[in-house]
This record gives C-alpha cells, sequence and structure tokens, in this order.
C-alpha cells in the first residue's frame, strides 16, 4: 500500500471494473479496491443460495427443494445486454469474452389487454401475431423500413423528417400508426419507461429502435444475450482484463473518506509549536467519532479533541417562484469548488444567465475602484 498507482478505482461494480480495464490496457498503474468479500457490488450474482437468504435476512435458509445451493447464481440487478449494443462490443474489443459464455434470450413478450405477447422476430411471425391488425402491420412495416434506411449523416433518408427538430409524435403521425402501435413500439422495441419521449427529437427514438432491430438480426430469436452463471461473470472478466495488464485487486477492504486539514503557527492561527487539525467525513454509521478514529490516531498526541455533527442541508425550492434563494450546507470536501458551484447554480438562479468570471472584476471609477489616471 506504499505503493504509488496512477489510478485507484473503490468498487468493483461493472462501471468500475470496465474503467479498471481499460485503463490497465492503456498502461495506468490500477489499485482497485472493494469493501465487500466479493467481486460486482450491485451488478453482483450471489451464490450459493444460502449467502441470498442471508443477505435478506431469511434465517432458516432454503429448503432442500430448491435444490443444491451451488446451482444458483442470483443477480441483485435486472438487465441483459443488447446483441449489437455498447457493452457487447467493449467486450469484443478487449476480448473480455474469451472469459463468459452468452446464450440468447428465448424471447421478448409485451402485456397487453390481459394477454401476453412475443414480440415478433422474424415477418412471419409479425404477420402472424395478434398485436396489430393487417392494416397497422403495413403500416408499422413501411415505418420499419424507413426506420432501417435512416442514416443521420445522410439527408436522403430524412423522407421530410428532421431528426434534430421534428418530434417522435408527429414521425408517428407521418406514418399514421394507431396508438397500440406507438405503445408497442415506444416501450417494447425503443424501451422507454414513460412516454416524455413523444414531444423529444426523433433522432434518440429512431436509434434505439434500430438498435433493437439490428441486435434482433443478429441471431433471430430475440435481441438479448444474457451471460451463463449470471450477471456477475461481466464484472469479473474485466476485472481479469485489468489484473493481466498489471492492475492489483483488494477485496474486503473497507475505505475511510475522511478529509485532514493541518494549520499552525505559520498561518497565525495557533501558539507557536501548536497545531489545529480538523478531520472531516460524511456519516455513514449510528457512531460519527468512530469514522474519523484512523485519523484521529495518526495525529496523536492530541492536547484537547472537539467533537461537533452537522446536518447537511440542500434547497429543496429553486427559488423561481418564491425569489428565495437558499444555499447548500458547506460538506466535508477539504476546499471550496462545492460552494463555488454553489454560488454559480445560485446566480444563474437569480439572475437568469450563467456566471460569469469577467462580471466579476472591478469596475474602474465605482465607489472602492481606481479612476483613470
Amino acid at each position: 500500500m506504499d505503493e504509488e498507482y496512477d489510478v485507484i478505482v473503490l468498487g468493483t461494480g461493472l462501471t468500475e471494473c470496465i474503467l479498471s480495464g481499460i485503463m490497465s490496457v492503456n498502461g495506468k498503474k490500477v489499485l482497485h479496491m472493494d469493501r465487500n468479500p466479493y467481486y460486482g457490488g450491485e451488478s453482483s450474482s450471489i451464490t450459493p443460495l444460502e449467502e441470498l437468504y442471508k443477505r435478506f435476512q431469511l434465517l432458516e435458509g432454503p429448503p432442500e427443494s430448491m435444490g443444491r445451493g451451488r446451482d444458483w447464481n442470483v443477480d441483485l440487478i435486472p438487465k441483459f445486454l443488447m446483441a449489437n449494443g455498447q457493452l457487447v462490443k467493449m467486450l469484443l474489443y478487449t476480448e473480455v469474452t474469451r472469459y463468459l459464455d452468452f446464450k440468447v434470450v428465448e424471447g421478448s413478450f409485451v402485456y397487453k389487454g390481459g394477454k401476453i405477447y412475443k414480440v415478433p422476430s422474424t415477418e412471419t411471425e409479425a404477420l402472424a401475431s395478434n398485436l396489430m391488425g393487417m392494416f397497422e402491420k403495413r403500416r408499422f412495416r413501411k415505418f420499419l423500413v424507413f426506420v432501417a434506411n435512416f442514416d443521420e449523416n445522410d439527408p436522403k433518408t430524412f423522407e421530410g423528417v428532421d431528426p434534430q427538430s421534428t418530434s417522435m409524435r408527429e414521425v408517428y403521425r407521418k406514418f399514421d400508426l394507431g396508438q397500440d402501435v406507438i405503445d408497442f413500439t415506444g416501450h417494447a422495441l425503443a424501451l422507454y419507461r414513460t412516454d416524455d419521449y413523444l414531444d423529444q427529437p426523433c433522432l434518440e427514438t429512431i436509434n434505439r429502435i434500430k438498435l433493437y432491430s439490428e441486435s434482433l438480426a443478429r441471431y433471430g430469436k430475440s435481441p438479448y444475450l444474457y451471460p451463463l452463471y449470471g450477471l456477475g461473470e461481466l464484472p469479473q472478466g474485466f476485472a481479469r482484463l485489468s489484473a493481466i495488464y498489471g492492475g492489483t485487486y483488494m477485496l474486503n477492504k473497507p475505505v475511510d473518506d475522511i478529509y485532514v486539514c493541518m494549520i499552525s503557527y505559520a498561518h497565525n492561527v495557533a501558539a507557536q509549536g501548536k497545531y489545529i487539525a480538523i478531520a472531516s467525513t460524511t456519516v455513514e454509521t449510528a457512531e460519527p467519532e468512530k469514522e474519523v478514529e484512523p485519523a484521529l490516531e495518526l495525529l496523536e498526541p492530541i492536547d484537547q479533541k472537539f467533537v461537533a455533527i452537522s446536518d447537511l442541508y440542500e434547497p429543496i425550492d429553486d427559488g423561481s417562484e418564491s425569489q428565495v434563494f437558499c444555499s447548500c450546507s458547506y460538506d466535508a470536501t477539504t476546499h471550496f469548488e462545492t460552494t463555488c458551484n454553489d454560488i454559480k447554480d445560485i446566480y444563474k438562479r437569480m439572475a437568469g444567465s450563467a456566471f460569469d468570471f469577467e462580471n466579476m472584476k472591478r469596475k474602474q471609477n465605482d465607489v472602492f475602484g481606481e479612476a483613470d489616471q
């Protein structure tokens, strides 16, 4: 731990492991730490099943009818990989695929009118599907052809649509698509969780539908892939990549986020030979003083110790209507950058324009400024 590192990564979730792997491949010296005894964080797969029962405080453990505990790998987040998506590209480019095996998910389904329907994956399935009527299918097919041919860099493919200003609602209207088809397209193909996208520029939605279609085309059954043995294999694969390129891993290693500021007689704040040290952190437990003990041990011997706990406040009203603008509390960091960010944010809400450092310059001939010579 006395060594120097270019990058220190805290937590072994998928995001952190991908960054750790990429940094190691690029020649950076990486230290990767996690307070848990396992890889993955929230993107891990819990095994054996007994560990899952412990995690949810089910002390009786799994019944025998559940089979062997080692046969279970239970994900903590519900996600698949898009077969032609960015994560698959990352896996391919870094060759992490050599450590993993995948299966195509059998199908994608939607719930409509009290029934479950398979999202069509072939033209034959589309024609036979009860998700839409015959005339709707023809209009929908024209829409899909438009999406497939659409190229944001080629205006000839726009067919009168401006990808930066035409809303998705207008695109649906252009192809005379009914509400059921719109719901199906927005939520089953573009995979939006709300309808907010309808009044936003259509480019993002078109690209989402293209991604779904291209992912579907790769394997035929559905656009989704899933790693054997669970999603927890993904962060472990990238962690292995980092280790191969010299990354250092430390599990079961909690990190204290503690800041220490020390000032002295030299700053005209203390008697000669004495120091003032302030240890600060963001409280995470019911015993705040214990959280800063590692810092206090470094500062011994201590003549006198004062312990204070300050609440962190943030405004819940932006002041646009009340015209009352509240600042945030000071946080535990060792500098004023977050305070300055708060100042700029308040200024923008008060003045209606972005903060500009040029406006802080002292004006000549003002009360305190210097007159022209």
